[in-house]
């Protein structure tokens, strides 16, 4: 996709890009630059969040900074400006506050426009909607419609036939905006209207090509007058007011008792991804709970070993390990549910998710080969995915292409738990609190370190004799490590 555009004038204009996840929009989080900035090619202008990620994004030219099309806190559509830079070396206008958006300048209300039915904005065509970490979903992120407006249901069909004759509508410079066509107007006029409440399906565009200018705008909002029996009434009875333009009752809320928080990125997508997973996927879990004693005197002592010196040695490392051994014993398990073509796909590689709770809320980047690590490469790979993730720097490619996931509850001190698993995946393992419980061992009861498993699948893929198996196998080996070199 084309990001930036260019003026007679050398004014560069940058636009939101897709950053290669197939979303269609994306929340500002912080500009680094200010008007009257001077910035160089490759330079980190400004950081968005996607639905599972925030990514920095560098300017692609040398120029001095003109504009910013939006504040922080705005969600903006792929493809729109965002920034503009005089390439020429010119400065930021005079008198322009930095970061500030174009204001409205009041004007004289025009004739009132009839309200046509509001209609829902449609995505891009041609784009696939990706939740990053979890696959394709059937939707993507859309925008909410404004309050008061009552949107229409809208049929495939109509969809189509709406963006079929979307050329022949575009140069006609009256009506409002077919159903299902994106309304045309300018970054500055869309902020206008967004200000004023207006939802621009319903404004009659006057300016060229279709375009909705700012008289349009004011003209949407004006009152509407007295209808003509009602002009004729008012000779004996006193005027009555119009109710067409009438507003919406405001909702109020007790903000000393509430807190209401916006659904959106990483929670929307996540959310989303859940209900999509949990009403697709048959999920069966099985547990079980398993002496891991002699796992945690091995984790001891890999913290001494010369060969992990500067590794991230915890438990967690042999429960992968564990879970990786496993599934090569049991390789039916890493599959995926191909619903269009009605296949199972077996993978013959290991993408091991580890979820991690972030200041956003879960990510599930994943362990690119999980399969082919040694363990220190394997306590590496776990140390640096923690580390991203908790600078909030993980990638989309990162949570792209995962196989099967772990989740580690039991940092929460949670004994276990039923995990849900992530849509494409075909099994996910939780780990619950490792405790001192009483425990037979040897025909004698002793305090021992305890844990319980929890194994979800997807029961189409996986069967309950599979799915015991695998969860059977990677209990033996904390049982047992030496099993991940007999094994192995």
């Amino acid at each position: 996709m084309t990001t930036m555009t260019e003026n007679a004038s050398g004014l560069r204009e940058f636009k939101m890009p897709d950053v290669g996840e197939g979303l269609t929009e994306a929340e500002i989080l912080k500009w680094y630059v200010q008007p009257g900035d001077t910035v160089t090619d490759g330079q980190v202008v400004c950081e968005v969040e996607t639905a599972k990620a925030a990514v920095e994004l560098p300017i692609p030219y040398d120029g001095v900074v003109r504009e910013l099309h939006f504040p922080e806190g705005t969600t903006v559509d792929v493809g729109q400006v965002i920034i503009a830079v005089d390439v020429a070396g010119g400065s930021a206008p005079t008198g322009q506050t930095p970061g500030a958006v174009e204001t409205p300048v009041a004007e004289a209300p025009a004739a009132p426009t009839p309200q046509a039915p509001v209609a829902e904005e449609p995505k891009p065509e041609g784009r696939t909607p990706v939740l990053v970490g979890y696959g394709v979903a059937e939707a993507s992120t859309k925008r909410r419609p404004r309050k008061g407006a009552e949107v229409p249901a809208q049929q495939p069909e109509t969809f189509l036939a709406a963006t079929a004759i979307q050329g022949e509508l575009n140069g006609h410079g009256h009506g409002s905006a077919p159903v299902g066509q994106r309304p045309l107007a300018k970054p500055p006029v869309r902020k206008l209207a967004k200000d004023l409440g207006v939802d621009l399906a319903t404004v009659t565009p006057s300016g060229p090509d279709g375009i909705i200018t700012r008289e349009d705008v004011h003209a949407a909002v004006a009152p509407a007058p007295a209808p003509e029996p009602m002009a004729v009434a008012a000779v004996t009875a006193p005027p009555v007011p119009a109710q067409a333009q009438a507003p919406a009752p405001v909702v109020t809320y007790d903000t000393a008792r509430e807190t209401r928080i916006p659904i959106k990125g990483v929670r929307k997508a996540t959310a989303a991804a859940m209900i999509g997973s949990a009403f697709t996927a048959p999920h069966v879990t099985e547990f079980v709970t398993v002496d891991v004693t002699r796992t945690m005197k091995l984790v001891e002592e890999l913290k001494q070993d010369k060969e992990m010196q500067g590794l991230r040695v915890n438990p967690l490392l042999l429960v992968a390990k564990a879970l990786l051994v496993a599934i090569k014993r049991n390789p039916d398990v890493n599959a995926s549910w191909d619903e269009a073509a009605q296949e199972i796909v077996l993978k013959h590689y290991v993408n091991l998710g580890i979820a991690a709770a972030t200041p956003r809320g879960l990510i599930v980047p994943n362990i690119k080969d999980a399969h082919t690590k040694t363990l220190p490469q394997l306590a590496g790979s776990l140390g640096e995915l923690v580390a991203t993730a908790r600078e909030g720097k993980t990638s989309p490619a990162a949570m792209q292409g995962g196989t099967v996931t772990i989740t580690n509850v039991g940092v929460f001190g949670v004994d276990t738990g039923t995990p849900i698993l992530n849509p494409g995946e075909s099994a996910i393992l939780a780990i619950g609190a490792i405790k001192l419980q009483p425990w037979v061992h040897k025909g004698k009861v002793k305090p021992r370190q305890v844990t319980t498993l929890a194994l979800s699948f997807d029961h189409r893929l996986v069967d309950g004799e599979l799915g015991s198996k695998v969860l059977a196998d990677v209990a033996a080996i904390l049982e047992q490590p030496k099993r991940l070199i007999t094994w192995a």
